[in-house]
């Protein structure tokens, strides 16, 4: 067991418990040093994940609970750079909070759980990541307090993780009943040769559920719309993203050691994409909150990703693809929320009429990170769909490709809405906005939403050639 495979989640939960410290002695007009110490952590596990890429083969670390292989260190890569940049929108957003010391270490706890999610290669370590990305995601959503929306999306958002968490538990239980093991390369030995049918389809559609929750799918997405509306804008950002990546990748994980003969996981996987993605969309077309829109945008979002999950196993595409997607979607969706928190909030569509002309350089990271979302070339989002339809496609998965193709074309209409608004519509005026960090923090992500694009080639071959442990 060598502490320095997990040296970047130690990284976060040491910068985590510094910035508590600082935070309970540091008095009220120096909290934001505490975002600073907190950014350091965060460079600090970036630098250790890329210096483990160079140096550390695949393999299953820490007695078999922790795979360390390319997909781990690529989705801790994404997870990282939002965090750093939900980190750079905090301070301006919680100025005057009186608690906005603590915020940065929140971030990083959950943070930490959701590169837990990414690389758990043991059932358990897959629960304590659920459950340490889930009870900080409680506490981010409702951090204002006073705020009478953002109390009931956060109830909301407890009351789901309470039952789907529950549910996700019990399917470990069962599990280890069934397989007397945790691991996931031991439990797919004590699979090889079948299993008890009615008890392993109640696993997977429990943990199916359990997982599903902070992916943001159905049935257990109903909290993510109101979160993106009603949590402070940074944890809106980060909420709809980190634990999305993390969730996706352990789910991926879990289904490709359970055998699909023994139980059909893959149709369930392929009908949950389907109406995930196709209800998100839907629901997304009358929206006028852009925050809202963004909710439902990030539900439709998770229905892709499952296509890519649905066929691991039969597609070598399906994993990298999987892992291309989160990387596009994490790059749009933070960049679209950095607009809203520099904006201060505004959700309004009306707010963003005439947005180019105000605010030029705003108006076109919206812009990209919207075609990003829909998928136009050659943006991250672009490369992320055309590997995932071609992923199911390889797979025998045809039909589901075209369906995530016909969602596309959907969803090209509520958000060309925005980018109309902004560029189409007669500016009402200046506006005022958040302050320099959070604008450099919009843009940045804006960049990175083309740069995934640019750089998904080569990303893709490094994912090919690195086994999908365990």
């Amino acid at each position: 067991m060598n502490p320095l495979h997990v040296g970047p989640e130690i990284a976060l939960v040491v910068g985590a418990v510094a910035v508590v410290l600082l935070g309970a002695f540091t008095a009220p007009d120096r909290q934001w040093l505490t975002t600073p110490v907190a950014m350091a952590a965060v460079v600090t596990s970036a630098g250790l994940t890329v210096g483990l890429a160079a140096t550390t083969g695949d393999q299953l670390a820490m007695e078999g609970a922790w795979a360390l292989d390319g997909v781990t260190q690529v989705a801790e890569l994404v997870i990282v750079a939002v965090t750093l940049a939900v980190l750079a929108l905090s301070p301006e957003w919680f100025r005057t909070d009186a608690r906005r010391g603590e915020y940065p270490a929140v971030v990083l706890f959950s943070a930490t759980g959701a590169m837990m999610l990414a690389g758990a290669a043991d059932t358990m370590e897959m629960v304590v990541g659920m459950l340490l990305v889930s009870v900080t995601g409680y506490t981010l959503a409702a951090y204002h307090r006073a705020s009478p929306a953002g109390t009931e999306a956060a109830m909301k958002y407890f009351l789901v993780g309470a039952l789907t968490n529950t549910l996700l538990l019990l399917g470990v239980v069962l599990l280890f009943g069934l397989t007397a093991t945790t691991n996931l390369a031991a439990t797919a030995e004590a699979l090889s040769g079948g299993g008890n049918t009615v008890a392993l389809t109640a696993v997977v559609v429990t943990v199916v559920l359990g997982l599903g929750f902070e992916l943001g799918a159905v049935p257990a997405h109903v909290w993510l719309p109101d979160v993106a509306q009603a949590a402070p804008a940074p944890s809106a950002a980060f909420l709809t993203a980190v634990p999305k990546v993390g969730a996706a990748v352990a789910l991926a994980r879990f289904v490709g050691v359970i055998p699909p003969e023994a139980v059909g996981w893959r149709p369930l996987v392929a009908v949950v994409a389907v109406v995930t993605m196709t209800l998100g969309n839907l629901l997304a077309l009358h929206q006028d909150d852009v925050r809202r829109l963004l909710g439902w945008s990030s539900v439709s979002q998770a229905g892709y990703a499952l296509v890519a999950v649905a066929v691991v196993g039969r597609s070598d595409l399906a994993v990298p693809a999987l892992v291309v997607f989160l990387a596009g979607y994490a790059a749009a969706n933070t960049a679209a929320f950095a607009v809203v928190t520099e904006l201060r909030g505004r959700t309004d569509l009306a707010d963003y009429h005439g947005l180019a002309a105000r605010r030029p350089w705003l108006a076109a990271t919206l812009a990209l990170a919207l075609l990003s979302l829909v998928g136009i070339p050659p943006l991250g989002g672009f490369v992320g769909k055309l590997t995932v339809f071609t992923a199911a496609i390889d797979g025998g998965y045809a039909w589901l490709a075209a369906a995530a193709v016909a969602n596309t074309v959907v969803s090209l209409f509520y958000y060309l809405r925005v980018v109309a608004a902004a560029y189409l519509e007669a500016p009402p005026g200046l506006v005022a906005v958040l302050g320099r960090a959070a604008a450099v923090s919009a843009v940045g992500a804006g960049v990175a939403t083309v740069a995934v694009g640019l750089a998904a080639e080569p990303i893709l071959a490094t994912l090919a050639r690195s086994p999908f442990l365990p």
